[in-house]
């Protein structure tokens, strides 16, 4: 008999910034597992064209325009979520930016705000709906984060990149903890130096790479499909007794 375990036929998931980068990359994996799919995103044809790639694992997908920095777009597209699916049983809050790389006594008070504004209104934003939703299911949920190591390590330049990251951690701690006696459970994950559209400046500067490849002792890059699997079971049964941690992916980075 198979292992049924990680099976999310049954389930439903939402991914925001699910339209590309790592939010692409889990919300392959939950599809591939049997979960029906809600991605959000701002650039409706990188939603068009993820929603088209998720579907060919034949589920249901539904992508809707949503900037996670509005608290009313973020509550009519939970709505739209749970009308075009029927229930929200994992909530992948990914959707973030970055630094530009200002130095922290040039940076004015915009530059900061702009960061807060999508990497920690935009997880309050959408893990309150989520809840909301998730208060009134007997089966409650599971509510995960992306994080990043820089919550951890010094971040120069990104201050309040590394701000935001580290708060959304204390934030899932919190809701592990208030939220456990609903069957609701909340977790962060943590990637390390990961390839996608956002980094790629950053990546393509040879000097850089010098720099960096030697401290991974994996020796290469993170990719999007590399978080698939640990969402796949932050939304599966398997994980029901998983709450309030900080889930590092990294190659072996931080630990070298």
């Amino acid at each position: 008999m198979a292992d049924s375990t990680f099976d999310l036929t049954g389930k439903t998931a939402l991914v925001t910034g699910g339209n590309g980068g790592i939010g692409l990359g889990m919300a392959e994996a939950l599809a591939q597992s049997g979960a029906d799919i809600c991605i959000w995103g701002q650039n409706e044809e990188k939603n068009k064209a993820a929603a088209e790639k998720l579907r060919s694992y034949g589920r249901k997908v539904a992508a809707f325009k949503c900037n996670v920095c509005d608290e009313n777009q973020v509550e009519e597209s939970f709505a739209r979520t749970v009308e075009a699916l029927g229930k929200v049983d994992a909530c992948f809050a990914n959707a973030g930016v970055g630094s530009l790389g200002t130095p922290f006594h040039n940076m004015d008070i915009s530059e900061w705000r702009s960061v807060f504004g999508v990497n920690m209104e935009g997880v309050f934003f959408t893990f309150r709906s989520a809840i909301r939703h998730m208060l009134q299911r007997e089966d409650g949920g599971s509510l995960i984060v992306t994080s990043s190591l820089s919550a951890r390590h010094g971040m120069p330049k990104g201050e309040h990149y590394a701000a935001t990251k580290a708060g959304v951690v204390a934030i899932v701690r919190a809701l592990a903890v208030e939220y456990a006696r609903y069957r609701i459970r909340a977790n962060a994950i943590l990637p390390g130096w990961i390839e996608t559209d956002m980094t790629s400046p950053l990546f393509n500067l040879e000097k850089f790479e010098k720099n960096v490849i030697p401290r991974i002792p994996q020796r290469r890059w993170g990719i999007p499909a590399d978080f698939g699997p640990i969402a796949v079971y932050f939304a599966s049964d398997a994980s029901a007794y998983h709450s309030g941690d900080a889930v590092t992916i990294d190659g072996g980075y931080s630990c070298f």
